[in-house]
């Protein structure tokens, strides 16, 4: 057993590098840096489960945690394994190198990407290393994280329809697409509030603050960097994206706007 935060912290740190490590090897086998979108989750996952175990906090509170982090992760790698398929590299991965070979994938994405799933397992640290202070908090958290999932969830599960129908537009603005241009992405930065809430706030003031870099993180990266404004590079070629991008939010979900004719 682990009984400091330190030593847990150790122990992600292995995790993640591990964890690259090998994908940099699949990414090499598979010729498509994109398969680190798969360990994202898998990663952070193996990481809350190796601190649920090796940690010495509350029982029910670092295993909960835990298994928040192992459902998102499953369910997320899942998603985008089998949306993967057969496709080739994610034109945001083939932007964001370009054309710089192994080394710019080193460079730009595997230690970017094993230092940010570091942060984000601030709060499951946090959860696996110091009691419960505050109980109520830990519900509050799932409730939040339960919101995320389902934003998530759905959100997908309305894309894939939305891309086997025949007769769709050229743009997607059905369901929760219609109040934010990007309602997976939110979803995944809400689920980690909640996960931050449960894990870091409910621990106490000080690691709360120290822990809530984790979702502030998790936010800007889907929002700014590998997420949505990188994803809306391509989109916004589409016809009739400016007139859904004036109508929907780019982030944070709310009603249409409408827009006179």
């Amino acid at each position: 057993m682990i009984d400091s935060w330190w030593g847990l912290a150790l122990l992600a740190i292995g995790v993640a590098a591990g964890a690259m490590v090998l994908t940099a090897y699949a990414a090499h086998r598979a010729g498509r840096v994109s398969v680190i979108d798969v360990t994202w989750g898998l990663a952070l996952a193996a990481i809350a489960v190796a601190a649920a175990v090796a940690g010495t906090a509350t029982p029910w509170r670092r295993w909960l945690v835990a298994g928040l982090v192992l459902v998102w992760g499953l369910r997320l790698s899942r998603h985008i394994l089998t949306r993967a398929h057969g496709r080739g590299e994610d034109p945001r991965y083939a932007e964001l190198l370009g054309g710089g070979g192994l080394r710019a994938a080193v460079r730009k994405v595997f230690v970017p990407q094993g230092l940010a799933i570091c942060l984000l397992s601030l709060p499951v640290l946090a959860a696996a290393s110091e009691d419960v202070a505050v109980t109520w908090m830990v519900w509050v958290g799932v409730v939040v994280w339960a919101a995320g999932v389902l934003f998530e969830a759905v959100g997908d599960a309305q894309l894939a329809a939305y891309k086997q129908d025949p007769d769709r537009g050229p743009v997607m603005d059905r369901g929760l697409w219609g109040w934010t241009r990007h309602p997976n992405y939110f979803g995944d930065a809400l689920l980690w509030w909640g996960i931050w809430l449960a894990g870091g706030a409910a621990t106490g003031l000080w690691p709360g603050l120290v822990t809530v870099l984790a979702p502030v993180a998790m936010t800007h990266f889907v929002r700014n960097v590998t997420g949505a404004k990188l994803l809306e590079k391509t989109m916004s070629q589409r016809p009739g994206w400016d007139e859904y991008a004036a109508r929907v939010p780019l982030f944070v979900p709310r009603p249409p706007r409408r827009i006179s004719g």
